[in-house]
C-alpha cells in the first residue's frame, strides 16, 4: 500500500543526498521514479536536485499554481512509477500536499517528500505544516549544532554574517546564508530572552 512520507530537518542535514540515494536504489533495481523540485530554487541549476556533496539529478519543477495530481496522473499514463520524490517540499502549497495525498490514495504511488520543517523565525512553512498533518510517516533527518546537540532550528545571516530576525519567509541560500542550531543557541542568536 502506497504512503505519503515526509522527511524533514534543518538546513545542511543531507535531505537531498538521501533523496538522490533512494531514487538511485529504485533505478538500480529497474524501477522508474519521478523527481520534482521547487521552480524557485536554482542553486543546483534549473530543474535539478543537487546535494552539497556533489550528487545531482535532473528533475521536473513545480510552481505554486501547478496541479500536481493532474501532472502526475498524466505522467502515469505514459508508464508506471515505483515512487515519486519531492525535494524542497516546504515550498509546496497546502493544496499541492493534498494533491500528493490523492496520488498516494487514488493512484497507489508512494510519495517521498523532503524539506525543511521551520523557517529562520521558527515558523512552519505552509507545505511542511500540511505534510506534518497529512503524511502517513514522518522522519526527522538529524544534524547537529556547533555545541553538539541536535539542531532543530536555523538562523539566516546577511552578507556580513549578522543574524537576520525579520524578512520574507523564503530566501534561497545555502551555507553562506543559513546556519543550523539547537533551540537554545537559536534563541541566543535571535535575541529571544523570554522565559520558557
Amino acid at each position: 500500500m502506497a504512503k505519503l512520507h515526509f522527511n524533514y530537518s534543518t538546513m545542511n542535514a543531507g535531505k537531498s543526498t538521501l533523496l538522490l540515494q533512494a531514487a538511485h536504489n529504485y533505478r538500480e533495481r529497474g524501477m522508474e521514479v519521478h523527481l520534482l523540485t521547487a521552480a524557485l530554487d536554482h542553486r543546483a541549476g534549473e530543474g535539478r536536485i543537487g546535494s552539497r556533496i556533489g550528487l545531482g539529478q535532473p528533475a521536473d519543477m513545480f510552481a505554486p499554481d501547478d496541479d500536481l495530481f493532474t501532472r502526475l496522473s498524466d505522467r502515469l499514463d505514459r508508464g508506471p512509477l515505483a515512487c515519486i520524490f519531492v525535494d524542497e517540499a516546504q515550498f509546496l502549497t497546502e493544496a499541492q500536499v493534498w494533491q500528493l495525498a490523492r496520488v498516494v490514495d487514488d493512484l497507489n504511488v508512494p510519495v517521498m517528500a523532503y524539506g525543511l520543517r521551520v523557517d529562520f523565525r521558527g515558523r512552519l512553512f505552509p507545505g511542511s505544516a500540511a505534510l506534518l498533518a497529512l503524511a502517513d510517516t514522518l522522519r526527522e533527518i538529524r544534524t547537529i549544532c556547533h555545541c553538539g546537540r541536535k539542531a532543530t532550528m536555523v538562523i539566516r545571516q546577511d552578507a556580513a554574517g549578522n543574524v537576520v530576525t525579520d524578512g520574507a519567509q523564503v530566501q534561497i541560500g545555502g551555507n553562506e546564508t543559513y546556519v543550523s542550531l539547537c533551540r537554545k543557541h537559536w534563541r541566543d542568536a535571535m535575541g529571544d530572552d523570554r522565559p520558557a
